[in-house]
């Protein structure tokens, strides 16, 4: 206690620029700042500050060690603040954007559970597969499946994603299995569509990632009518494992090509900051990822 408030004191005569303002805010002498000081100076062996009746100079070393306390400080204050959040109830509204079969799978149903924890938080979510716009819409936290590298925004990492591609049982007793990426030319691929285009699929070959535009006699901008096309037997389509791990645990859906499966686009929670974030934005990323790391979670999904 006696290190920490030298320290506290330091900062304190630094920022009111003399040592008699300082034993004013506590109400004590000066000569019991100075007391500190020279306690903390020969503790730390170096002079922090040149003092005269008149003025005080920081010292070069002073200086670096002023930075690192007020750093110091600000952490604790920080700190306590989180621990008094966390202490208190979260309420308020919270504005949620998520993918429209991400959110209808793994966001939707987890609601109800999450306030019924937090009686005085109303959700409004939001699905929609365009990248929304965080600020400028008022969004509290946005679920996003994508790599986050080049983002602004402050990311919480909610599981692991991978792509795989898959096809049921009986297309592939039909037209065979695909051993190697150029067979996908004589398969019909399930692919999605996005306002008018196709997108490829990604892949790794050879340790590059390499992205192939695949052909097939039916597309959507529907990510859930591919899922039961393939389910259907109609075709290949390549997925993501949360939608469908448990059709893959239960044989309705088989793998192919997975010594060519490229780095997945995982699942994250982001929000415009991480200082004095409120407790109900806190409160739903702890839940969304505290439930995703539950054994077998998106199996059961």
């Amino acid at each position: 206690m006696g290190q920490f408030r030298q320290i506290s004191t330091f900062v304190d005569v630094v920022a009111r620029g003399s040592l008699s303002a300082a034993a004013r805010a506590e109400g004590i002498a000066p000569a019991m700042i100075g007391r500190r000081l020279d306690a903390l100076e020969a503790r730390l062996g170096v002079k922090l500050l040149q003092r005269t009746t008149r003025k005080l100079v920081l010292t070069n070393e002073g200086a670096a060690f002023l930075e690192d306390c007020q750093r110091i400080l600000a952490e604790l204050e920080e700190a306590e603040s989180a621990v008094a959040e966390r202490s208190a109830k979260a309420t308020g509204h919270l504005l949620v954007s998520a993918p429209a079969g991400f959110g209808r799978q793994h966001v939707a149903p987890l609601l109800p559970s999450f306030l019924a924890e937090h009686r005085d938080v109303t959700v409004n979510l939001n699905l929609n597969d365009r990248v929304v716009d965080v600020v400028g819409e008022g969004v509290d936290v946005a679920i996003r499946i994508a790599s986050l590298n080049d983002s602004p925004l402050v990311g919480v990492k909610l599981a692991d994603n991978q792509r795989v591609l898959v096809a049921s049982p009986a297309y592939l007793k039909r037209h065979g299995t695909p051993t190697t990426l150029a067979d996908l030319a004589r398969h019909n691929c399930l692919a999605i569509s996005s306002e008018g285009s196709q997108r490829g699929w990604t892949f790794r070959d050879n340790g590059k990632l390499v992205t192939l535009k695949v052909a097939g006699n039916m597309v959507c901008n529907d990510g859930a009518v591919l899922h039961d096309w393939a389910l259907a037997g109609k075709g290949l389509a390549w997925r993501s494992m949360w939608e469908v791990s448990s059709e893959i645990d239960d044989g309705r859906l088989n793998t192919v090509l997975d010594a060519f499966s490229a780095p997945g686009n995982d699942i994250y929670a982001v929000f415009a900051q991480r200082r004095h974030l409120p407790l109900r934005i806190r409160a739903f990323v702890d839940f969304l990822r505290h439930s995703y790391a539950q054994p077998n979670y998106w199996r059961k999904a």
